[in-house]
């Protein structure tokens, strides 16, 4: 199938988003002439593996231990991807499928996707909608999803945000504030352990802007496995009735970018293992992928990801850029 990109644009925003992977490829800030995403550079690259730049990861954004869950008595063994573990929905994630486009309007665009019955080893039928659409200063990502069958949903964004003009320039001079006073602790394969942990006065307090830089110094003054030397965390999003979950900003460009959700979570992705076809390098993006807990359908103390067969759900992530 073909690589397709679609436009929805205002007089704010430009955003372009292309069919494989129901991805972002432009979000464009119109007043300051800058793209504050990475992408792949060509768009024919988004049809094979890739580190989910921009895409809509799924079935299950994150990490599930040993690849394998059980739904009542039924223990499902999943496609591993990442040594004993499944990331991002396995082998054959949503991010490298092509999706259908549904419709489209002047801002807003709707992709579906059909993925069927032990895709990945995942029970059920599941039809997933992803829209677009932009509302003033405003780009609203929505999954809307239902299954014939009981089964584990987690849907995400994985958008590489960098707010600079210049690319090159890294993540360095971003700074970063994050509603959220808990984090999951994580052993060693980045699988949360089912502890909760205070962010006061550690390395991953983001409760006042925090200094990208700064904070990855700290990493990187240790003699620490390349994996952990960065943020690949799930930060707990404290409830509140505006659904704000953090705030992006670059002094330099002067944008702000503030994220809103329903959903429990964000991961804090710094992009340290983030390496393709010389084109992107680490650190030269930051993630915040709003959704579930990595490890959920494993853990009874995490908000319950198992989604009841032939009901409709839905999830919301809102990004103001200023």
């Amino acid at each position: 199938m073909k690589v397709e990109s679609s436009t929805i644009q205002n007089k704010f925003l430009r955003v372009q988003t292309l069919n494989y992977g129901a991805s972002l490829f432009e979000v464009y800030h119109k007043k300051k002439k800058i793209n504050l995403i990475l992408n792949l550079g060509s768009k024919l690259n988004y049809r094979y593996k890739h580190p989910s730049v921009g895409s809509t990861c799924g079935r299950y954004a994150g990490r599930i231990s040993n690849a394998k869950f059980k739904i009542g008595n039924k223990k499902f063994n999943l496609n591993g991807n990442e040594g004993k573990n499944i990331l991002h929905g396995g082998k054959v994630g949503f991010s490298i499928l092509p999706w259908k486009k549904l419709n489209q309007t002047k801002d807003k665009i709707v992709y579906q996707l059909h993925s069927a019955n032990d895709d990945q080893g995942f029970p059920g039928d599941l039809v997933v909608n992803c829209t677009y659409q932009l509302i003033n200063k405003y780009l609203i990502i929505k999954y809307e999803y239902k299954s014939n069958k009981s089964t584990h949903v987690n849907l995400t964004n994985h958008s590489y945000w960098n707010l600079e003009k210049n690319k090159k320039n890294m993540i360095y001079s971003h700074e970063l504030k994050l509603n959220s006073y808990k984090y999951l602790q994580i052993n060693k394969n980045l699988i949360p352990t089912g502890r909760f942990k205070n962010v006061n006065k550690s390395i991953y307090d983001f409760s006042n802007f925090e200094n990208i830089r700064k904070k990855l110094d700290y990493f990187k003054n240790k003699k620490l496995n390349v994996k952990f030397k960065g943020f690949d965390n799930t930060f707990v999003v404290k409830k509140n009735v505006r659904n704000y979950v953090g705030t992006l900003k670059n002094n330099n460009t002067n944008i702000q970018v503030d994220f809103f959700s329903n959903l429990p979570g964000v991961q804090l992705y710094s992009a340290q293992n983030l390496n393709y076809k010389k084109k992107l390098f680490p650190y030269q993006g930051i993630c915040l992928e709003t959704q579930y807990f990595p490890d959920a359908p494993n853990k009874k103390n995490f908000p319950s990801t198992l989604i009841k067969p032939n009901k409709r759900y839905t999830c919301f992530t809102k990004i103001k850029i200023n």
